[in-house]
């Protein structure tokens, strides 16, 4: 084996299942700010409200005669 002489876990080097256990632990804390984040903006929509309020206004602006 070429490691470097450590305990063994499961077939494996101690410092490769630390290794698997923080990256586990920053897997599982950055899917829950992206579940958390997606369900904070996806729970409202002001931004398309806002969108397909513009939209009315500017066809009505565009269909209202100028006098000029």
């Amino acid at each position: 084996m070429s490691g470097t002489g450590g305990k063994l876990i499961m077939g494996m080097n101690e410092v490769k299942v630390k290794n698997f256990v923080v990256a586990g632990g920053l897997s599982a804390f950055v899917a829950t700010v992206y579940v958390y984040t997606m369900k904070a903006v996806g729970g409202t929509d002001e931004l398309q409200a806002a969108v397909e309020t513009f939209e009315r206004e500017k066809a009505s602006k565009a269909q209202a005669p100028t006098s000029t």
